[in-house]
């Protein structure tokens, strides 16, 4: 069964098509583009909403062997912080602002509040096993990866989310591509490249380009295993 592929936004599409040696144009959001007998490319918009969606439609047409989401993130304020283009593989991809707030600073996950949000706990979906076994080599390092609605351009907030996840990057989709792929009993697992720093907006450094080309690495590597 073919594994599916799932990117963010046009950039981050352009440079896993790149990887998988296609030439041809975008394909439209949320339509599955078939690239091989064992990669599959569907581009579902940014942010929780559509991963979700754009998976849930994908994986309710057709059967596929595993889900993986890739893209860039921003490094999180942890005491060695990845540097810019380094690539990471979730150990778990993990809902970092889905709970509740308190004035002590202090966060309840929804599970804790009595509303758990799926088949796993409230700190994420976990990365498959098999999957991170055969692809840990093509990243950097494994570690968990925060999803987020709100990036964090403050000191305050970044620190908040490292509190609450253990996370060494933030992106906007892995938890919910996760969270689809968990209800429906598929494989998955987030691999992302630093583009930037998080915290304070007028410190923060930035390679988009390093990262994408370090995500073309990721889904040629990707291509190899799943042709094994």
């Amino acid at each position: 069964m073919p594994w599916l592929l799932t990117v963010a936004a046009p950039a981050e599409a352009e440079a896993v098509l790149g990887g998988l040696g296609v030439d041809a144009g975008l394909p439209a959001e949320w339509d599955v583009l078939d690239v091989s007998d064992h990669i599959c490319v569907i581009v579902t918009g940014i942010a929780k909403s559509n991963a979700a969606a754009a998976t849930a439609m994908a994986l309710g047409s057709r059967t596929f062997g595993a889900v993986l989401n890739l893209g860039i993130a921003g490094s999180l304020p942890i005491a060695t912080p990845l540097g810019l283009g380094d690539t990471v593989i979730a150990t778990r991809s993990i809902y970092a602002d889905e709970g509740l707030a308190l004035p002590d600073g202090s966060f309840i996950g929804c599970g804790d509040m009595g509303f758990p949000l799926g088949p796993f706990d409230d700190w994420g979906v976990r990365g498959a096993p098999d999957l991170l076994d055969r692809l840990a080599g093509l990243a950097s390092v494994t570690a968990p990866i925060a999803t987020v609605s709100t990036c964090s351009a403050t000191d305050a907030l970044a620190r908040s989310v490292v509190e609450r996840t253990w996370a060494v990057a933030e992106a906007r989709e892995g938890a919910a591509v996760g969270h689809v792929a968990a209800r429906l009993g598929v494989p998955f697992l987030e691999m992302r490249a630093v583009s930037n720093t998080t915290g304070d907006r007028s410190r923060q450094q930035w390679s988009i380009r390093a990262a994408l080309e370090r995500v073309r690495e990721l889904a040629a590597g990707i291509a190899a295993e799943a042709a094994r």
